[in-house]
């Protein structure tokens, strides 16, 4: 479905499709009798508003189980400040029904419109209001179907009958400061961990998270274009400051509570917990440093815990998504670093060798262990750069399920496998079953306007994963060497090479401006090996710098760049990197555009930056390593710095203090602060423009004619 506007641009497209994710089927669920699919799309572009849809895997028939115009009234959504916090913490950019969550039997679905709680029967489609007290976040039912726990912004964690006979507390903030049934901000940014409440297997309790932020240091952002509004309070552990101090407890649906215990002051983090039937709960707790971190199993009758394994890295441990889990026969499933390699261990033996490295764990049933995994560094260059495939682990082996996949769901002999493909728009989910015609789910989103052509290569000694984007009908023999771009992310858990289309739009338009775009994955990046990403510890700015200078200095070999105009952007990492780039190497970058930097890692949360950092009291020298404030004199290259001033997650202070420190030394540069935008910029308006104010101002700062596209 295309809704192409009269003298339409790919910017102005790009941001009022969200990026061409409106209209496109996510959240995949798949029944227990593996009949239906349940999953999430919007009517497509312009409407942001997610339904629930169900999907009959022997007719192909799609459904409409809850639609939130008509169960709102076609009144407007509202959300609460909890709720765009959490959506915040997730990058949730989308409206409607954003998640929803499932008894056991996926006969019942519950979700959050406007605050309100609704659930919606997944066989007859009938929706109804539960009672609850409003607003509420992350409700959850029970395994039996029977009941719904869900958080407030007050705190409390509650329950109500799914039957609408009642909601009663489950329990409640003693003092302010004192959240239950949530996770904390740094679960939430930095753990994968977006939950604080689990539902024992038999219903009957529920293991809740007990949050006291009253130790975590308050920031207050303000909005300077609105002096009449009250600045906002937060909760922000800046590194070396204390954190949230959490607990967790079982509470009994008949009032019976138990706390269960650990070592709190030695492992601080609550990083995971996981609850099988048959089987006591599993928690996973890191030390602060995150160089320990224990798989403990509760008692829930005593509270008591025992530690089952225990692990320790000289560097960090990683987190991943999925683990700890129990295989059907009741084995651990984790992931681990063992010599050099990142494998599967069921139970203790490795699934798999060096020739994967395990990503995430997406499943375990009786048929077996389902994961993503890249190529391991035994046979990296075996598939092309930022290749990614599922895999399932079972009795004979390993075997792959999908070449190129992103992810896949399975129950009940169907698997929903999504797969994308550089040289085609989107991605497509693909229905599984056998002896049934394979479905593919209608996706509504946008056709791009223009076409993504990466060219994927290795670069340099270390044999950097990279992708190339020349303009569109470029010729090397008649249009000579091309100023170039470096559009990184370039740091952890952000990895930019993908065997995708879309993800590479932004780089092809660009590219399209007149620029060579080199998109390059160094040290410190995902999808490579554990060395890969660990060699960054303590030394982010000289490693990422110098793996995008060796990268562009490799590719310069095979492709006509003119290396007396390298410009360089970013945002995040990638506008930390940016700007480190022109500061630590002015000889080969002459432009660069940060975007929501970190320039002072004193600033930035205590899971993220004591994990690359250590410490800050006890290394202070690693923090005066990778400051930009502190290279601020030695600027001598246009830098454009944009920040949103509402950003809750890397502060404006950040780009206001190297700012200040360039000011101080007196380097000119250019600020552009966004009014009212977070570290999201979800503004159709907003983003539009900031693609098209980047490309002009480094158009203008290599001496290149013309105007954007």
């Amino acid at each position: 479905m295309t809704t192409e506007k009269p003298h339409d641009t790919f910017p102005r497209q790009y941001a009022r499709t969200q990026r061409f994710t409106a209209g496109a089927p996510r959240s995949f669920t798949v029944t227990p009798d593996g009949a239906r699919v349940l999953f999430l799309r919007s009517r497509g572009t312009g409407q942001a508003a997610n339904l629930l849809w169900s999907l009959d895997v022997a007719t192909g028939a799609e459904t409409v189980l809850a639609d939130p115009e008509a169960l709102l009234g076609g009144a407007a959504e509202e959300l609460s400040a909890a709720e765009r916090a959490r959506r915040e913490r997730s990058r949730e950019t989308s409206a409607g029904i954003v998640g929803y969550t499932l008894d056991a039997a996926a006969r019942t679905a519950v979700f959050v419109l406007s605050g309100r709680l609704f659930a919606v029967d997944t066989a007859s489609g009938a929706a109804r209001e539960l009672p609850a007290a409003t607003p509420l976040l992350d409700p959850r039912p029970s395994p039996d179907g029977t009941h719904v726990a869900y958080a407030t912004p007050a705190g409390e964690l509650r329950v109500t009958a799914a039957d609408g006979s009642g909601d009663r507390l489950l329990a409640g903030p003693e003092e302010d400061g004192v959240r239950w049934g949530q996770a904390e901000f740094v679960a939430q940014e930095e753990m994968a961990r977006d939950r604080g409440h689990w539902w024992a297997p038999d219903g009957g309790a529920v293991l809740a998270a007990r949050v006291d932020d009253r130790p975590v240091r308050r920031w207050w952002i303000a909005d300077p274009a609105n002096p009449d509004r009250p600045p906002v309070e937060v909760a922000y552990p800046a590194a070396g400051t204390p954190n949230a101090e959490v607990d967790l407890w079982l509470l009994g649906l008949d009032g019976t509570r138990t706390e269960i215990r650990r070592d709190r002051a030695a492992h601080p983090y609550l990083a995971r917990v996981h609850w099988a039937a048959g089987a006591p709960p599993l928690l996973q707790v890191q030390a602060r440093d995150q160089r320990e971190q224990l798989l403990l199993e509760a008692d829930p009758a005593t509270g008591e815990t025992r530690v089952l394994l225990t692990e320790r890295d000289p560097d960090w441990l990683e987190l991943f998504r999925g683990v700890p889990v129990r295989a059907a026969d009741g084995r651990l499933v984790r992931i681990a670093d063992r010599d050099g390699a990142r494998v599967l261990l069921v139970g203790e033996e490795a699934a798999t060798d060096a020739g994967l490295h395990v990503r995430a764990v997406l499943g375990a049933d009786e048929d077996g262990v389902l994961f993503t995994a890249s190529t391991g560094a035994a046979e990296f260059e075996r598939r092309p750069p930022g290749w990614l495939g599922v895999f399932e682990a079972g009795p004979d082996g390993v075997r792959e399920v999908g070449d190129g996949a992103l992810g896949a769901v399975r129950a009940g002999g169907t698997t929903v496998l999504t797969t994308a493909h550089p040289l085609r728009p989107g991605s497509t989910a693909t229905v599984l079953r056998a002896g049934t015609e394979p479905r593919v789910i209608a996706s509504y989103a946008d056709t791009p306007l223009l076409t993504a052509r990466p060219v994927f290569r290795f670069a340099g000694e270390r044999r950097i994963p990279c992708a190339v984007l020349l303009p569109t009908g470029y010729d090397p023999d008649t249009d000579g060497a091309l100023p170039v771009l470096m559009d990184p992310y370039g740091g952890p858990h952000g990895q930019r090479v993908v065997q995708a289309h879309n993800p590479h739009l932004v780089s092809q338009w660009f590219a399209d401006q007149g620029f060579a775009v080199i998109v390059a994955d160094g040290r410190g990046t995902p999808g490579h090996s554990p060395g890969w990403e660990k060699s960054i510890s303590r030394r982010t700015a000289e490693v990422s710098v110098e793996d995008q200078v060796d990268a562009l200095h490799a590719l310069a070999e095979q492709f006509p760049l003119d290396l007396g105009r390298v410009a360089i952007r970013g945002w995040s990492y990638g506008g930390y990197l940016a700007a480190a780039a022109v500061l630590r190497a002015p000889e080969v970058f002459h432009a660069a555009v940060a975007g929501a930097p970190v320039t002072e890692h004193e600033l930035y949360d205590t899971h993220y930056t004591e994990r690359y950092y250590g410490h800050p009291a006890t290394e202070p020298e690693a923090y005066r390593a990778n400051s930009l404030v502190e290279l601020a004199p030695a600027l001598r290259r246009p830098l454009m710095i944009v920040h949103g001033l509402a950003d809750d997650n890397v502060v404006v202070a950040h780009s206001l203090r190297l700012s200040t420190a360039l000011l101080a030394a007196g380097r000119p540069h250019t600020v552009l602060p966004l009014s009212g935008v977070t570290h999201m910029t979800p503004q159709e308006e907003v983003a539009e423009n900031l693609l098209l104010l980047q490309v002009r101002f480094l158009k203008e700062s290599l001496g290149l004619p013309g105007r954007p596209l």
